[in-house]
């Protein structure tokens, strides 16, 4: 275990991996933005049909 953490603290890092680790950051937050987004979506989605269905549930006045 000492020569595997040895080996990993003495090793410098290598640039194309922090590039790939920066744009997978990006990724990572581009997608929690669009999943705030169609959560947000879903509420107001939910809450139009719930007031639809209360809207469908007032009875009709009859036809005379």
């Amino acid at each position: 275990m000492a020569k595997a953490l040895y080996g990993y603290v003495g090793h410098t890092p290598d640039r194309r991996m922090l590039d790939e680790v920066t744009r997978l950051r990006a990724k990572v937050q581009s997608l929690e933005f669009e999943v705030t987004r169609l959560r947000a979506d879903n509420d107001r989605l939910s809450a139009e049909v719930t007031s639809a269905e209360e809207v469908a549930r007032l009875s009709e006045p009859a036809l005379t």
